[in-house]
């Protein structure tokens, strides 16, 4: 395809700008044009993309470290194209002519860069960075899975790539689409729920606090590139429970990386907590960000069973100081405390009928109210509802509606407005997750400046924001 650059403003209608900064440039497809996607990872949650994707654009390549993922992904297009309302020639195309599949994502920009527009990532978090950055040095716009990245400073250094190559981008934290999400960002910045000072966030879960690593060393299955799927960590023996990535922080980020992502997202964005990664958002320079964990335990190799991690954010975009506090697990009182912020019993698994999915959520607490917003950030109710009753939570008044968490991103690969989740906003947030993961592995408090991306009272804290890849990989 031919491609051409212009400008495209980052101008967001709501009540505050989401974005800050001058607009930047992005090459984009004409709008007549499908765009060739390249799926990288097609298991898991990458099957997701290999169902919606054929709806919306060309599936270019495609591109797994395991042959059976692969296989798999052109059963389900040939199982679509037999169905009467499966999705029509596109499903049908590739199941005839399946596009080309690779193993390794180097080779795949290496033999097809000039025959592909943009890029998803849905591997192991552990891969997010090193696919998405090799994807922008080539030229190609990149949406990625939640989280972003495995570490703090593989986000900071896909944000600045991102601004390099001026490539569209967007991360998978796809409540940000829901018009209730908008709708609740409205009304916390329209001050409905009052000043804001804390803000709750939970997830039942907790970490799988795994005490040594796997012993024994199994036969490699001969449809693995084992090699592959370990990417930039240390090389090691295969062992099947290394590929469980949640279970250990050299491959994973525990909840705080699944789900947080999803149910940190509306406080962080309507408090405009990003902006403190912004030079100049504020007069002179702001405080540092203070985070403390309390945990069930220090565990250096898996996540603690229970964590509470508390982030002291300091005045920026002209409002107050504010506290975010996360629980995962089942510490110690903490569900009664949750409830007791939420105003209501809660649904752990053994009451009502999970309207609200109460595994996990957030409640924001102001001066004249509550809002309380399920897991994935998508709905909401305001609190006391009695005196909520007559607000319309359902679409946003002000902010624009969204065509959808892939569509934005696709629009904007074609020049239009920045996707809300572009890596301008998600690597912030993403940044400050990790932080917790990071607190988790300290008994004393740490000071993060985020314009500098450095814990700036604790060196061995500080030398946890990064990690070191081995040759042949980089970011």
């Amino acid at each position: 395809m031919n491609r051409r650059a212009f400008l495209s403003r980052s101008a967001c209608a709501c009540a505050g700008a989401l974005f800050l900064g001058d607009s930047r440039s992005v090459r984009g497809a004409p709008a007549n044009e499908k765009l060739n996607v390249a799926l990288v990872g097609v298991g898991g949650r990458g099957e997701w993309f290999v169902d919606t994707v054929p709806r919306m654009e060309n599936v270019a390549a495609v591109c797994d470290v395991d042959e059976r993922k692969i296989a798999a992904a052109r059963k389900r297009w040939a199982d679509w194209a037999e169905r009467p309302t499966g999705g029509g020639t596109a499903f049908k195309r590739l199941a005839e002519t399946p596009p080309p599949a690779f193993a390794d994502f180097r080779e795949m920009f290496d033999r097809m860069a000039s025959e592909i527009d943009a890029v998803i990532v849905a591997t192991p978090d552990h891969t997010h960075a090193a696919v998405s950055a090799a994807a922008i040095r080539a030229g190609k716009h990149v949406f990625c899975e939640k989280p972003l990245t495995r570490t703090v400073q593989e986000s900071r250094a896909l944000r600045e790539l991102a601004q390099k190559y001026k490539v569209a981008t967007s991360m998978g934290n796809q409540g940000t689409a829901s018009g209730p999400f908008r709708r609740a960002l409205e009304l916390i910045r329209e001050s409905a729920i009052g000043t804001v000072n804390e803000v709750h966030i939970w997830n039942n879960a907790g970490g799988a606090d795994v005490k040594e690593p796997p012993k024994g060393s199994p036969p490699e299955p001969a449809q693995l590139k084992w090699d592959l799927w370990l990417g930039p960590a240390a090389f090691r023996p295969y062992h099947p429970a290394w590929m469980q990535r949640h279970n250990w922080r050299e491959f994973g980020t525990s909840q705080l990386g699944n789900w947080a992502s999803h149910s940190a997202n509306l406080a962080f964005m309507a408090l405009k907590a990003h902006e403190l990664w912004q030079p100049g958002s504020s007069a002179g320079k702001p405080p540092p960000i203070r985070v403390a964990a309390r945990t069930s335990g220090l565990n250096r190799l898996s996540f603690p069973r229970w964590e509470i991690v508390k982030w002291e954010i300091p005045a920026r975009a002209g409002l107050p100081p504010i506290a975010f506090t996360w629980h995962n697990g089942a510490a110690p009182g903490d569900r009664d405390e949750i409830e007791r912020l939420v105003g209501d019993g809660l649904d752990w698994g053994d009451k009502k009928q999970k309207k609200w999915t109460d595994f996990a959520g957030t409640v924001i607490v102001g001066s004249e109210g509550r809002l309380h917003a399920t897991a994935h950030n998508a709905s909401f109710r305001l609190l006391p509802e009695d005196r909520f009753k007559d607000v319309d939570d359902s679409r946003p008044k002000t902010a624009e509606a969204s065509h959808g968490h892939e569509a934005d991103w696709f629009a904007a690969c074609r020049g239009g407005k920045p996707a809300w989740a572009s890596f301008d906003y998600a690597a912030p947030l993403n940044e400050f997750l990790m932080l917790g993961n990071v607190a988790t592995q300290f008994e004393s408090a740490l000071e993060f400046d985020p314009l500098s991306c450095r814990i700036v009272n604790q060196k061995a804290a500080d030398d946890l924001l990064r990690s070191e890849y081995r040759q042949g990989w980089k970011l």
